[in-house]
């Protein structure tokens, strides 16, 4: 196990934050969760946009060929980067939170 010093102020940002828990690994894991919800909650809006864009998912947009198809446009490139970097996001965001959750419940 290793050992964490925080500064002053961030341990009083902490406290406030989470009044009432004692645990700083506990704040930190709520902090962590929240921030994986965040940036899931982002790459899927961004996920949702692009399917209503091209009325398709993203794997039909690649099996499609779409990018060459569409004359590799500079709109439908950039569109395919976020496209794909919300998909690979998405299932970064959900296996990170499944394993806070796991933590989670053996300390409880």
């Amino acid at each position: 196990m290793s050992e964490l010093i925080l500064r002053e102020r961030t341990y009083r940002l902490l406290e406030d934050t989470f009044p009432g828990e004692q645990d700083v690994d506990a704040k930190v894991s709520r902090l962590l969760e929240a921030e994986c919800l965040r940036r899931l909650a982002a790459y899927r809006h961004t996920d949702r946009a692009l399917c209503q864009k091209y009325g398709m998912n993203f794997q039909e947009f690649t099996e499609r060929r779409t990018v060459p198809q569409r004359g590799f446009a500079f709109d439908v490139e950039t569109d395919a980067m976020d496209w794909e970097t919300a998909i690979s996001g998405i299932k970064t965001m959900e296996h990170r939170l499944r394993e806070l959750r796991e933590s989670d419940a053996t300390r409880s």
